[in-house]
Parts: C-alpha cells; sequence; structure tokens
C-alpha cells in the first residue's frame, strides 16, 4: 500500500477526528499538530513496517446545513 486516506472531521466537543478509509483506524487531537502526530502514530501502529504506506493524505470535512425557502412558482 503506497497510501493511506482520512476524512477529518471538526469533533463537536473541539478538536479534530479523523478516520481511514478502507482501514479500521481511528484518532483524535486537540488542534491540526497533535492531529498530525496522531495519524502518524496511529497509522504506524496498524501496519508492519513492510506493509506500512509511504503517504498519508487528509481530507477534511464540514457538515453544512442549507435551508431552502420555497416560494411559489409563477
Amino acid at each position: 500500500m503506497s497510501e493511506i486516506h482520512f476524512v477529518v472531521e471538526v469533533s463537536p466537543d473541539g478538536g479534530f477526528i479523523a478516520r481511514a478509509l478502507g482501514q479500521s483506524i481511528f484518532t483524535e487531537a486537540n488542534d491540526l499538530q497533535n492531529l498530525h502526530q496522531q495519524v502518524h502514530d496511529a497509522v504506524r501502529c496498524h501496519f508492519d513496517e513492510d506493509k506500512a504506506p509511504s503517504c498519508i493524505h487528509l481530507y477534511f470535512s464540514q457538515d453544512e446545513v442549507i435551508p431552502i425557502k420555497w416560494k411559489k412558482c409563477e
């Protein structure tokens, strides 16, 4: 495996939550610098050295709700 991808969300309690896609890896941290370290450590713990990815991608997700106001079409 050459790459691993994580989806990162802002935690309701503050900080960040990161979940790997296709792997059972989950971690969280209070700030971005610590998140980088936590993700790195989690990946190193999850894989044997010869099977570990060489690159980690973080994708930041933000949940946003857009209300729709309906008006009659004429």
